[in-house]
């Protein structure tokens, strides 16, 4: 339930803040074998196995039988992982005012879908296979509804919370494990090479990840989204504010008060700005220009363009790219 209900507000909060090559065909035609002959029967040349039709068992229990190359995924909210993939989705996540906007270039001529899947647009989509992040979205028969469309599979909250497990799994549904293998590795030697370079630069100094959207302040749980990425991959020091959360409380992105941001002790402040202009009856105020990393001058500034709300091979590797352009000088 605490998963499902922090999956349901990251969602929420993106409303506010908006308003995360063909689909997997990797197979090979089967080789047909030579005619034997009366003296001797000629072995066939050596082939890739071709993909075949899979049945498996998602987070939900349910048996969900795979087309062997999927032609058409919709798998609306995880589309960094199909792109890393090298599948482009059928029809891409959308909210009133936006979409994933760091997917721009790689999903341009992707159309959109609304976040809460209508079935009309589901359905006019044509998928022949379907996955879903998580539990919650698929509740009150909505399952069962979406999965006389395509088959659909249940990624769940579980795997969902670990990107390299969710990039794994999606790899093994689209026949595509070597691909997502391949960018797992290459994701760890950059964080890896990124990681040591900000060392050197600012050594033990703490970085505070906040968001600002409508007016309203979030600060980064140190497990999930970007937090994943600066406090676990880039190994860098937490900020007060982000410890002091109670465990059993703590959502993806944490509201704060401009009151208790004044509390903060962080050196490094990067902050997604989605109110753009209107940011500044904020800070322009006394109590975040009192903020010693704002008074050092230490803030990192990016808009709601950026990956830095999102989790996957691809936001987090432009994740680290801000990083690094921001902390190493």
């Amino acid at each position: 339930m605490k998963l499902a209900m922090a999956g349901l507000m990251t969602t929420t909060l993106l409303l506010s803040a908006c308003g995360n090559n063909n689909a997997a065909n990797n197979g090979t035609a089967a080789t047909t074998a030579p005619a034997a002959t009366a003296e001797a029967t000629t072995a066939p040349a050596e082939t890739t196995a071709p993909a075949v039709e899979q049945t498996v068992t998602d987070a939900m229990g349910h048996k969900v039988t795979i087309p062997a190359n999927p032609q058409r995924v919709l798998a609306s909210y995880l589309e960094d992982y199909l792109v890393a993939l090298g599948v482009t989705p059928v029809a891409q996540w959308s909210v009133t005012n936006g979409t994933m906007e760091y997917l721009t270039a790689e999903l341009k001529d992707v159309p959109t879908i609304s976040y809460d899947l209508p079935l009309e647009a589901v359905t006019s989509f044509a998928p022949d296979f379907h996955i879903v992040q998580s539990e919650g979205t698929v509740q009150n028969g909505l399952y069962d509804q979406l999965n006389k469309i395509a088959p659909t599979y249940v990624l769940g909250d579980e795997v969902s919370k670990d990107w390299r497990k969710s990039l794994l799994k999606i790899g093994e549904l689209l026949n595509k494990t070597p691909e997502a293998e391949a960018a797992i590795t290459a994701y760890d030697q950059k964080a890896a090479d990124a990681k040591a370079k900000i060392s050197a630069a600012i050594g033990d100094e703490s970085v505070a990840i906040l968001w600002l959207v409508s007016k309203s302040f979030f600060i980064v749980d140190e497990t999930r989204s970007s937090g994943a990425v600066l406090y676990g991959d880039l190994g860098l020091k937490l900020p007060n504010l982000v410890t002091e959360i109670p465990a059993e409380s703590r959502a993806t992105w944490n509201p704060i008060s401009l009151e208790k941001l004044s509390e903060l002790t962080a050196d490094h402040i990067i902050l997604v700005n989605s109110d753009g202009a209107d940011a500044a009856e904020i800070t322009d105020g006394a109590i975040w220009k009192g903020i010693p990393a704002v008074k050092a001058g230490n803030v990192h500034e990016f808009g709601r363009a950026t990956s830095w709300l999102y989790s996957g091979p691809i936001a987090n590797s432009k994740t680290i790219d801000d990083a690094l352009s921001s902390l190493v000088k």
